[in-house]
């Protein structure tokens, strides 16, 4: 059983006053929950001093300061360069405290001065309208992890040590936390740290017993299954237990000591040897009382080491003098008077614990990664481009994804402390695998002979290749948010697994841009949705799910890009483009199947520039009103639209059509509402203002419907897309049951342009024909028609 040292570091004075800095944080923490005024209780507390509305979280926040304090003990001591993640959901008391008595708060927000006022200020602004959350929120200095939603902050951590090798990040997990999904595949990111190269987490499982009104399942299972656990998770656990202030202070202290030097050993010996294995990594359980040195008991009933004191204790202090007797005589138990002056600072050897400068949790420049954001160096994406001579546009097959690879590897080349690639184990399949030319799949675990057999895995690869979203993305938010860049990839359906993780980023770098101006820029978050919702041949209807970017469409506009490239040659410019933003989460949506290429690279570069246009070789309008639009969005939106404007030339070559296609999906919407929107004017230019509009879609139809409604031909814009109809199918007849597919665009356009109907019903009925042959042919062969499988464009 692995044992808490029985060392006790701390002398006498040592030990008070690590106990008096942590009493001055749990004071803070009462006092941003419950007060407005008096906050150094200078007179007695009265009604008015008490916020109306109490919010915020008590029962996680005196562990979170307790770890805190003996944190700044370490990294004074030995000039350390560590982190803080607190994972325990709404949290922040027990955050915000240490970063004010840091000074670093004051710092940035004057106004919360160190001094009476100031602190008056800042137990005001918690949970309190128009200020601060109950989270860690990016107003919070030294964070890049709110965990207002739970499950993240051990992925984030493991994230932001890669390619940090002397960074410690202290990750605090809270007991609730522990139970997600998220956090659960997170403890395997420890077969993934290269000890020679990168940082490393120390874990630290805050075990206080319950969640919001129930157990907590790890709190509740014996010592020695725990420790099992752990152990077969690969750590070496030590365990911090008890309630006994002094104690658990000599506990915490003995315990990090060694847990710090265990990191420093092995990485020292990898550093040494040059040789990278997988260690026991060191990870603390710390089991506190929920709410610890807050009320025994409240109205009879347990509240500190009960689910009582996961929130706020008693609310009903403005109406019951018994409970603002309490809480006075709670606030007064924390001595505040020898803890700050008469001017309400601090105290100066209370000061003095702390560290100085950047080495400050709560001012370390990692936790502000744009500070050390670094632009990447990027090959000319030009240097990828797919040959497409003029007479050979929409003839050339390739694999749209493939000259993206080759692109990736070199970025990687050009970038090999900075940059990586996340994904699951799916790099070869989206056809990414050029990558492994430069670096492989990091794999720090057994390695077998057969691994050397095209298994592509490396003690220093630089692909993060693991089969849980959850935790690939939590890595690349971690290694975004701390300075770095990457790109991550995934099949289209099964994005959906971080769609929550994409909301908290989404609203973090909402914020951090537009609310928090002390936050340098960060590299934006890439992601590419590829084996797509058209070309899923094997796989069938659980792979088809286009539903991704309409949840993309919700978030903020200032940082929500979605594009979608119809050849390999705009995905190059989109990805150059993407990979040189800032602040920004930017969603593309490329197949990985062979498709036909429209565009040389210099046309794909002007194309993706505007992000909509007129393909004028597709089009016979010039000079006059088109009779209809025929638009599109997505690579086999795009072909099928094509196909369908070819068999309008041929058939109706009287007919004037104008053929549009967006690459960047929020072209339509109005620029009012989006930065990349358009005007009216430019909106209606290319869709005219009475004029049918066929639009060819590669997601769900309702979506361009929710982005262009506001637009004046809004009414003569009809839609198809994706509509949950498909299985087992060829590509065409998923095309036709969902009625993208060229016969259906071509009845479209015969049904919507006005006059039409009459005397183009042959050709209606040939379509009609058409759908149902080729459906037979598909039910019978097993593939579509030769003509389907090897069509090129005509024009």
């Amino acid at each position: 059983m692995t044992t808490v040292p029985s060392a006790q570091p701390l002398d006498a004075d040592e030990l008070k006053r690590i106990d008096a800095w942590w009493r001055a944080c749990n004071y803070l923490s009462v006092g941003m929950i419950y007060l407005r005024d008096n906050p150094l209780l200078k007179e007695p507390l009265a009604i008015e001093h008490v916020k109306h509305r109490l919010l915020g979280h008590w029962g996680a926040s005196p562990a979170l300061s307790f770890a805190w304090a003996h944190l700044n003990r370490c990294i004074k001591r030995d000039d350390l360069d560590v982190i803080f993640m607190a994972g325990p959901g709404h949290g922040a008391p027990g955050v915000l405290g240490p970063t004010y008595l840091e000074g670093t708060y004051s710092e940035v927000y004057p106004d919360k001065s160190e001094d009476a006022d100031g602190l008056r200020k800042f137990f005001k602004q918690f949970s309190f309208p128009g200020h601060i959350g109950s989270h860690v929120t990016p107003e919070t200095p030294g964070s890049i992890h709110e965990g207002g939603e739970l499950g993240y902050s051990l992925s984030h951590a493991y994230g932001a040590c890669l390619d940090n090798p002397d960074l410690i990040v202290a990750c605090v997990v809270g007991d609730g936390e522990a139970e997600t999904g998220p956090l659960a595949t997170a403890w395997h990111s420890n077969k993934f740290i290269n000890p020679i190269r990168d940082g490393a987490v120390l874990p630290i499982l805050n075990l206080n017993g319950y969640k919001i009104a129930n157990p907590t399942i790890l709190a509740r299972i014996s010592h020695d299954r725990l420790e099992a656990l752990f152990h077969g998770y690969g750590y070496t656990p030590y365990f911090v237990e008890g309630d006994d202030p002094e104690t658990m202070h000599q506990r915490m202290a003995a315990t990090l000591d060694t847990a710090i030097a265990e990191i420093r050993r092995i990485q020292s010996e990898a550093r040494r040897s040059g040789k990278a294995e997988l260690p026991s990594w060191p990870m603390i359980v710390l089991r506190t009382p929920k709410g610890w040195t807050g009320p025994k008991e409240i109205n009879g009933h347990k509240a500190e080491g009960s689910w009582r004191s996961h929130q706020v204790p008693f609310s009903d202090v403005r109406t019951n003098p018994t409970h603002l007797k309490l809480l006075e005589d709670w606030m007064h138990g924390y001595r505040p008077d020898e803890l700050f002056d008469a001017d309400g600072r601090l105290v100066p050897e209370l000061r003095e614990l702390a560290p100085s400068g950047g080495r400050r949790m709560s001012a370390n420049p990692h936790t502000n990664g744009g500070l050390l954001r670094r632009d990447l160096k990027l090959p000319d994406f030009r240097d990828y481009a797919v040959q497409v001579p003029d007479d050979q546009k929409g003839k050339v097959l390739c694999e749209n994804t493939r000259p993206l690879g080759e692109f990736l590897r070199d970025v990687m080349r050009n970038n090999m402390t900075n940059f990586r690639l996340f994904g699951p184990d799916e790099t070869a399949s989206n056809r990414l695998q050029a990558v492994y030319e430069v670096s492989k799949k990091v794999w720090m675990a057994e390695l077998l002979p057969e691994d050397a057999d095209g298994g592509e895995l490396s003690r220093d690869g630089r692909v993060m290749e693991m089969l849980s979203e959850h935790t690939l993305i939590g890595w690349l938010e971690g290694y975004l948010l701390s300075g770095r860049h990457g790109f991550f990839h995934t099949y289209e359906a099964f994005a959906h697994v971080i769609d929550s993780m994409f909301n908290q980023h989404a609203k973090w770098l909402d914020i951090s841009k537009n609310h928090v101006p002390w936050r340098a820029s960060v590299a934006s978050q890439n992601i590419l949705l590829s084996s797509t919702v058209w070309r899923q041949d094997h796989n069938g209807f659980s792979h088809q799910d286009p539903g991704f970017i309409d949840l993309v469409t919700n978030k903020s506009p200032s940082v929500c890009r979605v594009y979608l490239p119809p050849d390999a040659n705009t995905l190059l410019a989109v990805a150059d483009r993407c990979l040189r933003s800032t602040d920004c989460i930017n969603v593309i949506v490329a197949d990985k199947q062979k498709h036909l290429q429209f565009s040389t690279i210099d046309e794909a570069v002007v194309h993706c520039a505007k992000g909509i246009g007129i393909w004028g070789r597709a089009s016979n309008d010039e000079g006059v009103e088109p009779d209809v639009v025929m638009a599109c969005c997505g690579d086999v939106a795009t072909q099928e639209a094509l196909a369908a404007t070819a068999l309008l030339r041929e058939h109706l070559p009287d007919l004037k059509v104008r053929f549009v296609n967006v690459v960047d999906l929020y072209k339509l919407q109005p620029a009012s509402e989006h930065p990349h929107g358009s005007t009216d004017r430019e909106f209606d230019a290319l869709f005219t203002t009475d004029k049918p509009v066929i639009f060819n879609f590669h997601g769900y139809p309702w979506l361009i419907h929710k982005l262009a409604y506001r637009f004046k031909n809004h009414e003569n814009l009809h839609v198809r897309g994706y509509k949950e109809r498909g299985n087992i199918n060829t590509p065409l007849e998923l095309a036709i049951l969902n009625q993208t597919d060229r016969f259906t665009l071509v009845i479209d356009v015969i049904d919507w342009v006005p006059g039409l109907a009459a005397r183009a019903a042959h050709l209606k009925e040939r379509m009609k024909n058409e759908i149902i042959l080729n459906l037979a042919y598909a039910h019978e062969h097993g593939t579509d028609r030769d003509e389907i499988t090897n069509w090129v464009w005509p024009l």
